[in-house]
């Protein structure tokens, strides 16, 4: 798990979301780990969204996958229909903390490339997720 660093910063009253939390949006669909890329495919489609945050059977956070990352693992070389959400190579996605600053959240999202970050408490449960501006 890659946790965004958190620096503490004055906060003040702009319309403008400052960290992480003010900028979150709903968790939206959350899979265990043991789910097929099939499945997790199927979940994807039918909830309209273009990423699944990855639990453990603890329901913590391991990882977050977008569509782009599943289609290529499927129309990869060694795909079985029984390759799991936890077979996927990885560094066990990209996490930030709801203090943490929304323009490091965006920094860390740019140069990592996955479009979108689990927010996680302390415990490494899903808050939310954070998409990166456009």
């Amino acid at each position: 798990m890659t946790l965004v660093q958190t620096h503490s910063r004055s906060t003040s009253t702009h319309a403008v979301p400052r960290t992480v939390a003010d900028a979150m949006d709903a968790t939206g669909p959350q899979v265990w780990e043991d789910m097929t890329v099939e499945v997790a495919l199927s979940v994807m489609a039918a909830a309209r969204t273009g990423h699944l945050v990855v639990c453990d059977e603890d329901g913590q956070c391991t990882d977050l996958v977008t569509r782009a990352r599943l289609i290529a693992v499927r129309e990869s070389s060694g795909y079985t229909d029984r390759v799991r959400l936890r077979d996927l190579s990885g560094d066990g996605g990209l996490f930030a903390s709801p203090p943490a600053p929304v323009a490091e959240a965006e920094y860390a999202m740019r140069h990592r490339r996955p479009g979108v970050l689990s927010v996680v408490d302390d415990h490494g449960s899903a808050l939310g997720v954070r998409a990166l501006s456009r």
